[in-house]
């Protein structure tokens, strides 16, 4: 492992846009306030935490600060620090060498992220490894053991393939982030695979000699060796100095794709400024999709491609640099942290383990990064960025980042809103404006008043017509029998838009065009099947061709705005279960997918979205302070709407998920499953936030009303780790699995439109690699998704 280091030369270089030549450092414009570096690296010195360091601190277009400390050597004889030393970069390798290398590749078109490294080395393909991506060994999520062994002596870079070759994951490929140096020792060989050529020959050419980066390379030559910091005493008592200390990459050759790179501070900061310029040697698309979080979706700790940004190693982000900006670390004593939204990078060099690998950089390095970004004059709104990406690590814009728990919220939906603003939405110039309402029981205020009495009683509103969903107007029925009736309150009368054809499920246009308006207040499920979102569909249509308004009174998505999961549907399946192709879990409130359907399908109605209030896209539906009410019979609680967008991938096979039970979509369950099997098998895959166990049940409903039912209970343990998704895939897989003859999931189709999907788990395909396929169409989605977000 070449990650659990400590570090010791800082070079802080900031400077996003303003470029340097790359062929020389110019003079710092020296920082007073940075003056506590000084104290901060001398004190680690005086503990014997390191012999020395150099620290370079550029930031908005200048350097401000350079310097050497301490001693570049020990033993066998003292050597004073210098600014030019060379140092062993150890893990630092992997995203200056090899990173780059794999995205230059990507870039041509000749690697992608989420093929099996197997379609390039095809030696890889056995033990459990057949299905491990370019992504997932990139971003430390391939299940490999952390190292080679080193019990038995091996020589040689082919030896250590082998080796690599033949070993099993620890862990399944994509359930949970294990640091690897083996990750990177087959991306160093898919480097050279690929290109025909050594590693440390494609990184001269490629990354190296176009940035000017002269005192850095694998191999370092003998007229290097006064300029190289050693390291540490080797087995044989000889000191290694420009002879690699990583002793896997050692017993290489002094070349893997995750340690053998020596380098300067100087050509650290020409590397550093080319990342955050995206010139010379990768793309700006490229940079950005390396350092933003690309591990899956249910892990806590985020990564990038090669890249950390926020794990058990980012220590050298200090305590103010914003979750966000990104970096690495190398075992000897090596750092890299870059900031663009300060426009700020740390590299921190030094030779920590020297003499006898008992130094440590660990703290230092959080300390001096520390100390920069506190002396940095930010703007008001930079630091205002800055303490709430701090505290909260919060980004919406990521599916994967890290997002709040929990909080206490008090919410106001739309009606609330719409009653504080005396309803200047709806009120007509003259005669009170005829409008009707699309609710049903979840459209009520915090005072419990139903949406249709507020509205009913609203000055210079008149309310004509109500329109029911499915399971009616008071969301208990369960049948697609909902005819017509009448309000008995107010009287007025109820038209249902539930029905079996599909002109039932569509507001008659004669009605709708006795009115000026029709109002939709109606609590969503965040699911595309859910179909609510399709009558809301259906009602922008209508009220486009008959020339009235559409006023929606916005609620909170249930299982938060900021997570994004599963395939969109495949063109051309468009239902009643799938109006407009979204992905199985979307991410956006009723209101967001009116404005996004509106325009997108460019129905163009005249829509108007009375917005939330205090709603954070981050929240649950149990931080909103909001009564929970349910949106429909069988959906009971937070928890099983969290659950559901998985579970209810199933619903149309021929398996139970709850419904006529207690707990619906937190079970699953037929006759013909061995429930201890079942849930065994899932236990072992290592779903993340969920565990399960084994159970009988006896349900009221289909397909198996009143039958013994042996299956699973699902237990939810973390809904923010949660990928329901691919919690459904992983069910259907592992159904078709162990009950080949029995299952039979042809009706999957209908809740879930993608043919590809239901292909891969026919064929057997793993589940975590099937979610992989669908990560480039949901990045294309997310892009349209932004255009229409009302809230933070």
């Amino acid at each position: 492992m070449a990650f659990l280091s400590s570090k010791s030369t800082l070079l802080i270089v900031a400077s996003v846009l303003c470029g340097i030549a790359p062929a020389q450092m110019p003079a710092p414009v020296r920082s007073p306030k940075l003056e506590t570096i000084d104290a901060v690296v001398n004190d680690a010195i005086r503990r014997n935490q390191i012999p020395g360091a150099v620290v370079l601190v550029w930031h908005n277009g200048q350097v401000i600060y350079r310097k050497a400390f301490g001693q570049r050597a020990l033993e066998p004889k003292p050597e004073q620090m210098t600014a030019d030393t060379i140092f062993d970069l150890a893990s630092l390798t992997k995203v200056l060498a090899t990173t780059t290398a794999v995205m230059q590749l990507m870039e041509r078109g000749e690697v992608r992220l989420n093929d099996p490294i197997a379609k390039y080395l095809p030696e890889f393909a056995n033990n459990g490894k057949e299905d491990i991506t370019v992504r997932q060994l990139l971003a430390h999520h391939s299940g490999l053991p952390e190292d080679l062994s080193l019990s038995q002596p091996w020589q040689g870079r082919e030896v250590g393939f082998r080796m690599a070759y033949e070993m099993r994951p620890v862990f399944p490929p994509g359930s949970r982030f294990l640091y690897s140096d083996v990750n990177f020792i087959m991306l160093g060989a898919l480097v050279e695979r690929v290109s025909g050529r050594p590693l440390e020959a494609y990184c001269d050419q490629n990354i190296f000699a176009p940035l000017d980066m002269t005192h850095t390379r694998f191999l370092p030559p003998a007229d290097w060796q006064r300029e190289i910091a050693p390291t540490e005493y080797d087995d044989d008592g000889k000191m290694l100095r420009g002879v690699v200390h990583d002793p896997t990459a050692r017993r290489m050759g002094g070349v893997a794709g995750h340690a053998g790179l020596f380098s300067t501070a100087d050509d650290m900061a020409k590397f550093a400024q080319a990342v955050l310029q995206g010139s010379a040697i990768l793309s700006s698309a490229a940079i950005q999709k390396m350092t933003t979080p690309q591990q899956p979706p249910t892990s806590e700790t985020l990564r990038g491609l090669g890249w950390d940004i926020d794990s058990p190693f980012s220590t050298n982000r200090g305590e103010l640099l914003p979750v966000g900006s990104f970096g690495h670390t190398g075992f000897t004593g090596t750092s890299l942290w870059i900031d663009p939204t300060t426009q700020t990078f740390i590299v921190i060099l030094s030779n920590a383990v020297h003499p006898r690998g008992k130094g440590t950089a660990v703290a230092l390095r959080t300390k001096i990064a520390t100390a920069v970004a506190a002396s940095l004059d930010l703007t008001t709104s930079e630091q205002e960025e800055l303490r709430w990406k701090s505290i909260t690590g919060y980004n919406e814009a990521q599916t994967a980042s890290r997002r709040m728990v929990s909080r206490n919220g008090t919410v106001q939906t739309g009606i609330e809103v719409l009653e504080a603003q005396n309803f200047a939405e709806l009120r007509g110039g003259g005669s009170p404006k005829k409008v009707g309402l699309l609710t049903n029981q979840t459209g009520v205020d915090l005072q419990g008043r139903r949406t249709i009495d507020v509205l009913a009683h609203a000055p210079g509103v008149s309310l004509n017509a109500i329109f029911s969903p499915e399971h009616g107007v008071t969301g208990t029925l369960d049948t697609t029998s909902v005819g017509n009736s009448r309000d008995v309150e107010t009287q007025i009368p109820i038209y249902s838009v539930y029905g079996a054809k599909d002109s039932a499920r569509r507001p008659s246009l004669e009605i709708l065009r006795q009115l000026d308006a029709v109002v939709i207040d109606i609590q969503d499920a965040g699911v595309p099947f859910y179909t609510y979102e399709s009558t809301l569909g259906y009602f922008l249509e209508a009220a486009a061709k008959a020339g009235i308004e559409v006023v929606v009174l916005d609620r909170p998505n249930p299982i938060t705005g900021a997570f994004v999961q599963g395939p969109p549907a495949d063109p051309g399946r468009e239902s009643f279960v799938n109006y407009a192709g979204l992905p199985l879990r979307h991410g956006m409130t009723i209101g967001e997918l009116a404005q996004m359907f509106n325009a997108e399908r460019k129905i163009n109605a005249r829509l108007k979205v009375v917005p939330m209030a205090g709603w954070m896209r981050g929240d649950w539906y149990d931080a909103t302070g909001l009564e929970w009410i349910n949106p429909s019979p069988n959906l009971r609680s937070v928890t099983a709407a969290a659950l559901y967008p998985g579970v209810a991938m199933i619903e149309g096979t021929n398996v139970s998920v709850g419904r006529g039970f207690d707990t619906p979509f937190e079970v699953v369950g037929a006759p013909w499953i061995n429930a201890r099997e079942f849930s065994r098998y899932l236990n072992e895959r290592n779903i993340s936030g969920v565990r399960f166990v084994p159970v009988s049940y006896i349900p009221t409903a289909n397909p198996y009303a009143n039958l013994t039912c042996n299956g699973v209970n699902v237990v939810l343990t973390d809904r923010n780790a949660l990928d329901a998704v691919e919690l459904g895939i992983e069910l259907a897989s592992a159904l078709h699995k162990l009950y080949p003859q029995q299952y039979q999931m042809g009706k999957m189709i209908e809740l879930v439109p993608n043919q590809q999907l239901l292909h891969e788990i026919e064929t057997g395909e793993d589940p975590r690699r099937i979610a992989q396929d669908w990560q480039e169409p949901l990045e294309k989605f997310e892009q349209v998704r932004q255009k229409y977000l009302i809230y933070k």
